[in-house]
């Protein structure tokens, strides 16, 4: 009798623990469910930022490759080192921020105007059939005439200084805004439409808080395609008529046979356009977060 209730009192503590070992094992194991989507998240976007540089990273081996076995004259194809030390001198005597800085102003200047422009006519466009169809062959005609084609017009009429540019910028942008808006807006569902005429509201309310929103991807793949041509309209007539900014680096690097400067400022301008549309894209996901995916 006393060793049954000697192996009785032994068994609990052993028992406990066997408990408390158990109540541990769940733990770690709701501790692991919870990381889990959270590991996979991150391993799904180290997948998706290496096949980013993976091109970037070829093109980058191939260029070295070629400059190190001089299979185009050094002259012509600078290293990348001899590129990447030439931006770090640019950037530490302030000369690369200066043009930069020259640079972001008038795209912040032509880009607004144009993007204001852009969309509200892509709101017009959208809107009314009647005003679609006198406008948009007469705007699709003339945008199709490159920016370079209307600087001589351009230059007589606002001379070289910044107007021209803020112009040029304007015009670029335009279009793509305002051809997506109009898409977007004339895409919208008309149930819903129908659902604000039930709710009473408004023409410009109906546009406002039901066209607009549901219209938003659209309207943001023409920001970003307007944005995308503000840029590449800036380094051309930078190129064409400036004495600062990204686009005169390279008309800079050439003169002075420089090409590891125009290198140097292809890099920026390709880094900078890159970073516009990825700045764009996040602004666009976080307004967005309301829609929720239908799968």
């Amino acid at each position: 009798m006393d060793s049954e209730v000697t192996a009785g009192v032994l068994a609990r503590p052993r028992l406990h623990r066997d408990a408390g070992d158990a109540a541990h094992g769940h733990a770690i194991v709701r501790r692991a469910r919870r990381v889990a989507p959270a590991l996979r998240a991150l391993a799904a976007r180290a997948a998706t930022l290496l096949s980013y540089a993976a091109l970037p990273a070829a093109l980058l081996a191939c260029w070295q490759l070629a400059a190190a076995r001089e299979w185009i004259s050094p002259l012509i194809l600078p290293s990348p080192a001899l590129v990447l030390r030439t931006l770090r001198e640019l950037w530490g005597d302030g000369t690369l921020a200066a043009h930069l800085a020259a640079s972001a102003a008038r795209v912040a200047r032509g880009f607004g105007i144009g993007a204001t422009v852009g969309l509200a006519l892509g709101t017009a466009l959208g809107v009314s059939a009647t005003f679609r169809a006198w406008v948009q062959p007469t705007l699709l005609a003339v945008h199709q005439v490159n920016i370079i084609a209307w600087i001589p017009l351009l230059v007589l009429a606002l001379g070289i200084d910044e107007a021209l540019k803020t112009a040029a910028i304007a015009y670029a942008s335009v279009l793509p805004v305002a051809v997506n808006t109009a898409r977007g807006i004339a895409g919208v569902p008309a149930p819903w439409l129908e659902l604000g005429r039930a709710h009473q509201l408004r023409r410009h309310e109906i546009v406002a808080r039901i066209a607009i929103p549901a219209a938003l991807p659209s309207l943001f793949t023409g920001l970003r395609s307007g944005l995308g041509a503000a840029w590449i309209s800036l380094v051309a007539v930078e190129m064409v008529a400036s004495s600062e900014g990204v686009g005169f680096m390279v008309v800079w690097g050439r003169q002075l046979f420089q090409l590891e400067l125009v290198l140097a400022a292809i890099v920026v301008i390709g880094s900078v356009g890159l970073g516009l549309d990825l700045a764009l894209s996040a602004i666009e996901r976080r307004l967005r977060q309301w829609q929720r995916a239908a799968f």
